[in-house]
């Protein structure tokens, strides 16, 4: 499964046999996680990274009354908390959406990994820029994007990024969410997620589906979105 994580680097560099074998080797401990289960708590101090193999896994932060904000997404073949190597702890807890499978990394061996390796060093630095223009991207759309345009710019996106990593084609790729998954990461209730996906589905956008999205016509879904990939820096 750490083939994904080598797809994502792949996809924007080149990755020698030596640097494939150091991260493997980087990897000390595997671990499988049901849905809902917190993977790191805000604020607790962290001596390991970790990388989702497969599943889906949420980054969030809530209020005092349970309210909770998803701020960002991870699929299989992201590091969740690569920043806690500088950052020492996370200002947010990580969650498994979906049952996930783990690979833990030592910071220790990180360290090693990145001095050994100059050029995966910077990948890694990548992967934490791309996190801050996800973010940004998230940050739009609960601030400016009307209801349908922020449910169509999460498909949009997923889309791409599962496309990176294998996990999705032309026609739509597994999303075993819940509406409610849903409607935290883009500030809606559930009630306006189910409308949002049946006006969707009604402009021959997209549908969501006993956790399959069917897209119907890319062109149609990202002009509803307002959807540009290049945040994604997929080239």
């Amino acid at each position: 499964m750490i083939e994904r994580h080598f797809a994502k680097l792949r996809a924007r560099g080149r990755l020698s046999g030596e640097e494939e074998q150091g991260i493997r080797d980087a990897v000390a401990d595997l671990r499988t996680v049901p849905a809902d289960t917190i993977v790191v708590r805000a604020h607790d101090v962290q001596d390991h990274s970790t990388l989702l193999l497969d599943g889906i896994l949420c980054r969030y932060k809530d209020l005092r009354n349970g309210q909770r904000q998803i701020t960002e997404l991870h699929v299989a073949g992201d590091f969740a908390d690569l920043h806690s190597f500088t950052l020492k702890y996370l200002d947010h807890d990580v969650m498994s959406l979906t049952p996930c499978r783990l690979g833990i990394v030592p910071h220790t061996r990180l360290r090693d990994l990145t001095e050994r390796f100059p050029a995966l060093a910077r990948s890694y630095w990548f992967s934490t820029n791309l996190d801050a223009a996800i973010h940004r991207e998230w940050e739009l759309s609960l601030g400016r994007r009307t209801a349908s345009a922020r449910v169509a710019m999460l498909l949009s996106e997923l889309h791409q990024r599962l496309l990176l990593v294998g996990l999705a084609d032309a026609g739509g790729y597994e999303l075993p969410l819940t509406q409610t998954d849903i409607a935290e990461c883009t500030g809606l209730t559930n009630v306006s997620v189910n409308r949002v996906l049946r006006e969707l589905r009604e402009a021959g956008a997209a549908t969501l589906a006993a956790g399959r999205v069917r897209i119907l016509d890319l062109s149609t879904l990202w002009r509803a979105a307002e959807f540009d990939p290049r945040y994604l820096y997929l080239g």
